[in-house]
């Protein structure tokens, strides 16, 4: 897609109404040319005929966790072994879910594979995901489980001290049970895995389904589960840390970077962006074309928390790759959520969509 076809098939999603007389005014072209660029988009699958219809929507699936987030925050300095007056917090966390949410956010049409246990909470993970969109049905709910549940106590400064994660439940999504949905899977546009999940359901995916696979590793503990099954993945999204381990490469600068980054191509795995935290990201991708290396500086933004971002990139490089975006417009893309889900106080930022992200994409084209 060209850039000029970017910001036509742009302004067709803001106004499927608009003429081709009010785009070429828009664009400082041509009618004859605005005619040219939508027969393009059409042979692209863009949009489908005249009216600008937009194909039906795609299908993701997220294999991952859900968890019920407690946390207490003391109001003074805590004291051991008593009862400190606080405050007590309940929300919705788990990789998985987060990536979810920010899909469905981006109007992705997802669907969620997760185990939940027989609890209230589990009743109130899969309201709450169906209010977003995001269909649960693959799911399933194991008789006398307990709903994964991350519990942690902050001091008055709201440093964690102690903290205590349950997530016994993820040894049921096994290979059987991602089997038994094996036709849902197969027909998905992509599948999405974290590592909270056993390795051999990983294993297992990635070598059943001929559909592209984005993995997040989690942490630097789990992300060991996708050393085996990396040339089976389509995009991995991993941190510095992340990198390091996977690849074996310790990157002290940029001439490591992109050293980790090939060596993670060489397994065969297509698309990988490094997150740099406030340095940006470094992504690499290897096709038959060869190989290509971009580095993206962070998005500029006040940072008020920053603990979501890396699900929302996730999230973003999904998206892109279902609008056919190149390597760097995919890093734009996800730095772009990025930024807009760290300058919210929660972990996923409402006010993200797919409008916020396009003009992201865009601006930066118009700064460069």
């Amino acid at each position: 897609m060209t850039e000029r076809e970017k910001q036509i098939l742009n302004w067709i999603r803001q106004d499927p109404q608009i003429s081709q007389q009010e785009l070429a005014e828009k664009a400082g072209i041509t009618r004859s040319s605005v005619g040219v660029h939508i027969s393009n988009l059409i042979k692209q699958g863009y949009i489908t005929g005249r009216g600008y219809m937009f194909p039906e929507a795609q299908e993701v699936i997220v294999v991952g966790a859900v968890n019920m987030d407690i946390g207490g925050v003391s109001n003074n300095k805590l004291v051991r072994e008593d009862s400190n007056p606080g405050i007590v917090t309940t929300s919705l966390g788990g990789v998985g879910r987060n990536i979810a949410h920010n899909m469905a956010l981006l109007g992705i049409k997802t669907r969620l594979l997760t185990t939940f246990g027989d609890d209230t909470s589990a009743d109130h993970i899969i309201s709450a995901m169906n209010e977003l969109g995001v269909d649960t049905s693959l799911s399933t709910r194991i008789r006398g489980g307990r709903t994964s549940t991350y519990l942690f106590i902050s001091d008055e400064k709201g440093d964690m001290q102690l903290a205590i994660n349950d997530m016994d439940i993820y040894k049921h999504l096994t290979p059987e049970l991602i089997e038994a949905r094996g036709r849902a899977l197969q027909k998905a546009e992509a599948i999405v895995i974290d590592t909270n999940i056993p390795k051999e359901s990983i294993e297992y995916i990635t070598s059943h389904f001929n559909v592209p696979i984005f993995a997040d590793p989690v942490s630097t503990i789990k992300a060991s589960k996708l050393k085996n099954v990396l040339g089976r993945l389509y995009t991995l999204k991993p941190n510095r840390m992340e990198a390091e381990l996977l690849s074996g490469v310790p990157i002290r600068d940029g001439q490591s970077l992109a050293k980790a980054a090939r060596v993670l191509l060489d397994t065969g795995l297509k698309r990988v962006f490094i997150s740099l935290g406030a340095d940006g990201v470094f992504a690499g991708e290897r096709d038959d074309k060869g190989e290509h290396f971009v580095k993206v500086p962070a998005s500029a933004g006040k940072a008020v928390n920053t603990t979501g971002c890396g699900d929302a990139f996730t999230a973003a490089l999904v998206w892109a790759y279902l609008h056919h975006l190149d390597l760097e417009d995919a890093a734009r893309a996800g730095q772009a959520a990025s930024a807009i889900t760290m300058q919210s106080e929660k972990t996923i930022n409402e006010s993200l969509n797919e409008d916020k992200i396009i003009n992201a994409i865009h601006l930066k084209e118009e700064v460069q």
